[in-house]
């Protein structure tokens, strides 16, 4: 009798969800909002700054040293102006190019390639790729990204101010409210994608792959597939996520600003049904200082990794006024199984404050970027 309910004992803990928690990787970032694994060196992050300053971070020590710095040539003037985002080439362990997005003086957002080598990182040596003119201040987007096509992908946003007052996110012909797609393969510049959905559309920018986003705050790819999902910060009522291949992303139009979410936009005339074909969104959810509520949400990764078994095809988000982390699992068309984790992921020294930006390393694995100044580990126990 004794050992039976010791055996079942033992039979259901091994049933029990394992305990997960965070790790602090390093501290002492000035605004840090993006990092990410170069895949170069074991135990390696790169971290940005959203001044301009990106640091390369020992993951096991938490030693870093700062590897380049433009902030001379980036606005700070708006709060969403900075160096917002950055991604390694495919073959960056190659070719040591990587590509940055940011905001200059001059209110453009700018696309740069740069080259890391054994001498080092040259801010002289930088190429604008791609640049454009930003109507406000705000709403920069700010990711770019490799597909699993290696092509890059930019996120930007509809130019900024309140309820996209230029219509910037419905016209094919502004690239702003875009997902944009370029092939930076060159040697210089770049070309545009012969498949691109609006390449033979005289009336549409040929860089535009998806369109109707407002201002999408972190997007990814998930690695087992070519899932492509968008977190869209809302106006004033609604946060989205949304989830679609790749390849039918190709000419997706995700419903901004006649749509905020899944409802219609309560503004003068624009606001109303989705457009024909509009991609709804898997989840959703309202403003607000609830444990499944926020105000800005921060996109995040599928959890492809080994060491949280049970968290293996979860996307896992946050918001980033409301400091809560969350994932959700695809059933069929829509987001389900929404889990809170904002109180497994803490310590008695730690707790996330305002997730700009979370990371995957090489081995899907997952970090938090705190705009506080902290980088944390998703781990097990």
């Amino acid at each position: 009798m004794k050992f039976t309910t010791i055996l079942a004992l033992f039979c259901f803990s091994n049933l029990l969800p394992a305990a997960v928690g965070i790790k602090k990787v390093a501290d002492g970032f000035k605004l840090p909002i993006w990092a990410g694994d170069p895949g170069t060196k074991a135990n390696t992050m790169w971290v940005i700054e959203q001044h301009g300053a990106v640091h390369e971070v020992n993951t096991a020590t938490g030693e870093k040293k700062e590897l380049f710095d433009i902030s001379a040539r980036v606005s700070r003037k708006g709060n969403e102006e900075g160096l917002l985002g950055l991604a390694f080439a495919p073959d960056f362990a190659k070719t040591g190019r990587f590509y940055i997005n940011y905001t200059n003086k001059e209110h453009f957002t700018c696309i740069s390639r740069m080259v890391a080598s054994k001498d080092g990182i040259s801010i002289d040596d930088e190429e604008v790729v791609l640049q454009y003119k930003q109507d406000f201040q705000n709403h920069n987007g700010g990711w770019i990204g490799f597909g699993p096509d290696g092509m890059l992908y930019i996120g930007n946003g509809d130019g900024g101010a309140g309820n996209d007052p230029k219509k910037r996110a419905q016209d094919l012909q502004s690239l702003l409210g875009k997902i944009l797609r370029i092939d930076v393969s060159p040697a210089k510049g770049y070309t545009v994608p012969v498949d691109n959905p609006f390449v033979k559309n005289k009336n549409a920018k040929p860089e535009i792959w998806a369109y109707g986003v407002r201002n999408p705050w972190r997007c990814s790819f998930d690695l087992k597939n070519d899932e492509f999902w968008i977190a869209d910060v809302g106006q004033n009522k609604v946060e989205e996520i949304n989830v679609i291949s790749r390849k039918k992303s190709a000419g997706a139009n995700f419903g901004w600003r006649l749509r905020e979410g899944d409802i219609a936009t309560p503004a003068d005339d624009v606001g109303g049904d989705k457009p024909k074909g509009a991609v709804e969104p898997v989840y959703t959810y309202l403003h607000g200082g609830g444990k499944n509520q926020g105000f800005s949400v921060t996109g995040g990764y599928v959890y492809r990794g080994k060491a949280i078994p049970e968290w293996q095809g979860r996307y896992i988000f946050a918001d980033y006024a409301n400091p809560r982390i969350w994932s959700v699992v695809m059933k069929g068309s829509k987001a389900a199984d929404f889990q809170d984790h904002t109180d497994e992921l803490k310590s008695k020294e730690d707790r996330i404050k305002k997730v700009s930006s979370f990371a995957e390393d090489r081995n899907g694995e997952i970090y938090v970027v705190d705009h506080a100044g902290q980088v944390y580990q998703i781990v097990s126990g």
